[in-house]
């Protein structure tokens, strides 16, 4: 089934990208919605495929997701959100975030890797501006469909990606970094990496540039372990990278500007789309479980049911939460007057409003699940098991820990004029 399917996913893919639907009129192939848009198809067909297929052993061995992960390499799913004149797919974000929902359904490491990997990719899309380098990089980047990984963390920071103690080092038309990283997610897998530093060894700490790191220019050597609780297959292990390129890696726009306008909010909204995911995969187990109760005793209502129907809202305002801000942001970001909104200071608090509230709800959702399976969800071997969806929810809170999110919108809020 899975391989009738797949040619017909892509031969549909083709047919749309070729009709540029961003050019199209109502009534035809715009109206369609993200949900059916035939990349989030392939990103069903994948999740509910291979990730679903692995999860359990990507989970209990701590493993990268490779099974999942080469399936998206192979329908070219990496590259989906290159524009089209670059020989990308020119993926919404709209649909890179429902791609998330659906392979958070069935493996949140495999969500999540996706999620990384395109924040990286949008940050190249949206800052290269008229780079002949970083242009070359993203049409490259639809032939290698290269795993991009995020080096923004550091030993010695506290956990502020706006602070760097990495320097870029510049000699003539070549640069060499050094960085200690407290987390690397899939750091192992990632080809190439997108890197945090300071612009100079004299630099000051906020003073800081994203550097492009493809492969054959780095190594990385690992100096810790990540067996953690959740999200076990993200592989986000310490690393000491050691980098050296040309000076054309060094992207031109501020970090402080990538930041703002690309980098936080869509990890932000992506995030979120991958903890949607895992709230549908908790209801799943839960409509399942009720629906064996009420097998059990035909023409009565199990009651359980109405903590299904509690749950419900749940999920329902982590959807919309999300998707109103997502909705905003594409907006704004398709509207060049508009892009000094995204360096608001409220605009700043609702993007962390947003992930403090969904990564509250997904806990809360996923505790409430394994409630109402009770022993059922409970056991590991059983077919409700809310182990690895209730540890990974736990993950949500602590990428990019909420006392420091909670720290930063207390002393915006302090200077906010209005509400």
């Amino acid at each position: 089934m899975f391989l009738r399917v797949l040619p017909l996913l892509r031969a549909r893919l083709i047919r749309l990208r070729t009709d540029s639907p961003k050019t199209c009129q109502p009534g035809d192939l715009t109206l369609v919605l993200p949900s059916h848009s035939p990349l989030v198809e392939l990103a069903r067909t994948v999740g509910a495929g291979t990730a679903a297929n692995f999860a359990d052993q990507v989970d209990a061995d701590a493993r990268f997701p490779h099974e999942a992960v080469t399936q998206l390499r192979a329908h070219r799913l990496l590259s989906c959100y290159v524009p089209q004149s670059l020989g990308g797919h020119g993926a919404s974000l709209n649909e890179l975030a429902f791609m998330c929902e659906e392979l958070g359904k069935h493996c949140s490491a495999t969500a999540m890797v996706f999620a990384m990997h395109q924040i990286q990719v949008a940050c190249l899309v949206h800052h290269c501006h008229d780079d002949r380098h970083l242009k070359a990089y993203l049409a490259q980047l639809t032939q290698n469909q290269h795993l991009i990984g995020s080096v923004t963390s550091e030993v010695g920071v506290g956990g502020d990606m706006r602070s760097s103690v990495c320097a870029v080092d510049v000699n003539g038309d070549e640069f060499t970094l050094n960085k200690n990283s407290t987390t690397s997610s899939y750091g192992a897998q990632a080809d190439d990496l997108l890197v945090t530093a300071r612009t100079s060894p004299t630099a000051p700490s906020s003073d800081q540039s994203l550097v492009l790191l493809a492969k054959g220019q780095f190594t990385m050597e690992q100096t810790g372990n990540w067996n953690p609780m959740g999200m076990r297959g993200t592989g986000s292990a310490p690393f000491k990278l050691t980098g050296k390129g040309l000076t054309s890696q060094i992207m031109s726009t501020p970090f402080a500007t990538i930041s703002a306008r690309t980098m936080v909010p869509v990890s932000h909204l992506l995030w979120a789309a991958t903890w949607v995911g895992n709230a549908v995969a908790s209801m799943t187990r839960v409509k399942s479980f009720i629906k064996q109760q009420a097998r059990s005793n035909p023409g009565s209502l199990p009651p359980t049911a109405l903590r299904m129907a509690e749950l419900a809202p749940s999920i329902q305002l982590l959807r919309t939460s999300y998707r109103y801000l997502l909705t905003e942001y594409e907006s704004i970001n398709a509207d060049p007057t508009r892009y000094d909104e995204l360096s608001t200071i409220g605009y700043a608090v609702r993007m962390n409003n947003l992930k403090l509230s969904g990564s509250q709800l997904i806990v809360d959702i996923a505790n409430k699940a394994l409630q109402i399976c009770g022993v059922a969800g409970y056991k590991n071997d059983s077919k409700f098991a809310m182990g690895r969806i209730l540890r990974d929810a736990h993950a949500a809170a602590l990428m990019v820990g909420n006392d420091r999110i909670l720290n930063s919108n207390a002393n915006m809020l302090m200077i906010l004029k209005g509400d």
